[in-house]
């Protein structure tokens, strides 16, 4: 059994695979001491505070087919949605006026001219609206290098959010159609754009999902730190009835076991990077009430409250069970607050919370 001391060594040095993989498979003694040495970590080099990222999650039209997604561009069951300007920007109104200081628009993968001129103007208006004071991350797919210049340089957007969703190849296609649309190596391409652009990047994995091994989720974690990332955004996998993979829902690892795998890729991420982002998702809380305060409590810094109108919530179901489609803004606030204070950290109002680890890495490229 590894004790804290071990730990550190063994993850901040020189990580193994092998190393990985015992940890992520921790029986309950061995897992106690990953859970307390991931806490200790957070407290050292990030706080006991979280950061805010309202939730806007724009529009459910995507033009693409993940097996796994439930806003799949073939769901026919689907009622589509498109957020109107105005809802929007009340939307990033609210979150400036409650100082959550930061947004998060999400939406279907679209990188249509159509789309793109829409972002775009939505941009400029929560900048003319919020006096330039809301921090914004994006988390729309695959664009070109000359939008994600404009978005970063010209619209100072900050952080962006693509989630990989395993980092291996063989399974990557495995769960998405074999069509230049579902691309892995684009995917990996739009990730080296975005690091060359000097976002701050983020990605992200699914846990659990059908013909994944734990071994390979310690590749993944392995592909997080050769890329050097700013934030990870990850979940358990939980299935939808209207997607291809939920003909596997019988052969998948219990909730329970996704959900103890997904605190124990948590802890290894957080005591690795140390400074970096790492998100509580709405999908543990999904498999058990208190699940985002676990996330919290063994390194997650951030959490996103849902902006998104409740009329359109229902309708943005990537998986089955989501939490809190019927909260509205001010009560979701309330409820994290109280959340939030139970675990013992504070919630960091006004600030951006930009990913340490960002600057860290910015100072490395100037030595």
């Amino acid at each position: 059994m590894y004790d804290q001391e071990k730990i550190i060594e063994l993850l901040q040095t020189n990580p193994q695979k092998a190393d990985i993989t015992d940890l992520l498979n921790a029986n309950e003694g061995q897992q106690k001491i990953l859970l307390k040495t991931a806490a200790d970590v957070k407290s050292k080099y990030v706080g006991n505070i979280v950061y805010f990222r309202g939730l806007v999650e724009y529009s459910n039209i995507c033009g693409k087919n993940c097996k796994y997604c439930g806003i799949r561009k073939d769901n026919k069951k689907l009622c589509r949605y498109t957020m109107t300007d105005q809802e929007v920007i009340d939307a990033a109104l609210y979150a400036h006026r409650e100082k959550y200081a930061s947004i998060a628009i999400q939406a279907g993968e679209l990188n249509t001219e159509k789309f793109v001129g829409k972002i775009t103007s939505l941009l400029e208006r929560i900048n003319a609206e919020t006096n330039n004071e809301l921090g914004i991350t994006l988390s729309l797919g695959e664009q070109s290098e000359e939008t994600l210049k404009m978005w970063k340089e010209k619209l100072g957007v900050r952080r962006y959010l693509l989630r990989i969703e395993t980092s291996n190849r063989e399974l990557y296609e495995k769960i998405h159609p074999n069509d230049e649309k579902h691309s892995y190596q684009q995917r990996l391409d739009t990730l080296k754009l975005l690091r060359k652009l000097n976002y701050q990047v983020g990605t992200g994995v699914m846990i659990g999902l059908p013909f994944q091994t734990v071994e390979n989720l310690a590749e993944d974690i392995l592909f997080f730190k050769n890329f050097d990332v700013d934030m990870i955004g990850m979940g358990p996998y939980i299935e939808h009835s209207d997607t291809p993979l939920y003909e596997y829902k019988d052969q998948l690892l219990p909730l329970a076991e996704r959900y103890n795998l997904t605190l124990n890729m948590i802890a290894i991420c957080r005591i690795m990077f140390k400074d970096i982002n790492i998100v509580a998702s709405t999908a543990m809380q999904a498999i058990d009430p208190k699940g985002r305060e676990e996330a919290i409590m063994v390194g997650a810094n951030i959490i996103m409250p849902n902006l998104t109108p409740q009329k359109f919530r229902e309708n943005y179901l990537l998986y089955q069970n989501k939490p809190c489609l019927n909260e509205d803004a001010h009560h979701c606030k309330k409820c994290l607050e109280k959340r939030i204070r139970l675990t013992g950290n504070e919630i960091g109002y006004g600030e951006w919370g930009d990913a340490k680890h960002y600057f860290s890495r910015q100072f490395r490229k100037l030595k």
